[in-house]
């Protein structure tokens, strides 16, 4: 008798546990995985495909979005199953913050500059773009941060017939206050302005945010999505943004879909150093683990990716691609460097935001 009391019970015990899961995953449906991401991936998000490939491995994955110095310091994160910044180093610090013991880099992709066949014709002319004898073509960093440092205008550069603009050359990004792809920019500019070295120490801030500064604070009002000055690329064309920092995925995005939005005369440069933005996933819960499992090894989700312009770890799916528009992409790319970490980049950025209020650059503190 006692037996068949405890056999009940333990079946009831087992019924109310699945009853329990059955109602936390709405009735048998797949279970909600809520994380907080980049802006820029959002599309990626968003494609019914990718949510179906999702689904079909009992997942409904729904993300808010926020900057990726954001979400490392400012989002609170209880209520997510992962975090997805669009950069190596708020991921670290998320990883370091929350005790997490793995992280997922699914994709990436190369910080870039879109502009136009023009612009690229002037830009050659003064000694600024070269073929990479490789398929593509790149912008000198070093030049061009010497003509930012000069002031120098459109309508001053030799021989510009074709954009005569009066005002300077410069290109276009978001605030770098509160937008990864400036932070990114930042990091290539800080790169050369260092004496083409990572910044590694506070004693090196100030003397390289008082070189880059001028970068970004004489652009005047910057956006602060990284999709708005691309829209405004897109859009309004040369005359309002002849250069604009973006990611590649961005604009290999477009071209890859198709739409028109990419037009013949448009170009994409990789600047000489660029940076890798590695889209690195957090996992806060288990589930959250899951769904950065298969956003790296699920075929599919791969696939889509490359669609959306990601590069991934399955580089023929992007590489077809390439070749289908027949794109002036690398394969690989030589000159890439590092971000400083975190704590730099944020010292760099403070720095950059004082001057930005028109106070002094801060004097380094607390040692390495």
């Amino acid at each position: 008798m006692k037996r068949s009391i405890g056999v009940v019970l333990a079946l009831l015990l087992g019924a109310a546990v699945v009853t329990a899961v059955v109602l936390g995953n709405g009735g048998g449906g797949p279970a909600v995985v809520r994380g907080v991401i980049g802006s820029e991936k959002k599309p990626f998000f968003d494609d019914p495909r990718v949510r179906a490939a999702f689904e079909e491995h009992g997942l409904r994955v729904e993300v808010d979005t926020a900057g990726s110095r954001q979400i490392a310091a400012e989002v609170g994160l209880d209520d997510y199953a992962f975090a997805f910044p669009s950069s190596l180093p708020a991921a670290e610090k998320i990883k370091k913050d929350r005790g997490v013991s793995r992280v997922f880099s699914p994709f990436y992709s190369p910080m870039t500059v879109a502009t136009f066949q023009p612009i690229v014709e002037v830009l050659t002319r003064a000694g600024l773009v070269r073929d990479s004898g490789r398929g593509y073509q790149v912008l000198d960093m070093a030049g061009y941060l010497e003509l930012v440092a000069e002031g120098t205008r459109w309508d001053r550069l030799p021989g510009n017939t074709a954009y005569p603009a009066r005002k300077r050359v410069l290109l276009t990004t978001t605030d770098v206050r509160t937008s990864n792809s400036a932070a990114m920019y930042l990091a290539m500019t800080s790169y050369v302005a260092n004496g083409e070295d990572v910044v590694t120490t506070a004693e090196q801030v100030p003397g390289v945010a008082e070189k880059v500064a001028p970068v970004f604070l004489d652009q005047g009002y910057s956006q602060s999505s990284t999709e708005a000055p691309f829209e405004d690329y897109l859009v309004m064309g040369s005359g309002k943004t002849p250069m604009v920092v973006t990611y590649e995925a961005q604009y290999l995005s477009r071209l890859f879909s198709g739409d028109g939005s990419i037009t013949p005369e448009m170009r994409l440069l990789y600047p000489a150093p660029t940076v890798l933005s590695k889209h690195t996933l957090v996992p806060l819960t288990e589930q959250g683990g899951e769904v950065g499992r298969l956003l790296t090894e699920d075929p599919q989700l791969r696939r889509l990716a490359a669609e959306h312009g990601f590069r991934t770890a399955d580089p023929e799916a992007f590489a077809d691609l390439v070749a289908e528009r027949r794109a002036a992409v690398p394969r690989d790319l030589v000159d890439v460097v590092e971000p400083p970490v975190y704590e730099r980049l944020e010292q760099l950025i403070t720095a950059i935001d004082r001057l930005y209020a028109g106070g002094a650059v801060p004097q380094a503190e607390g040692g390495s």
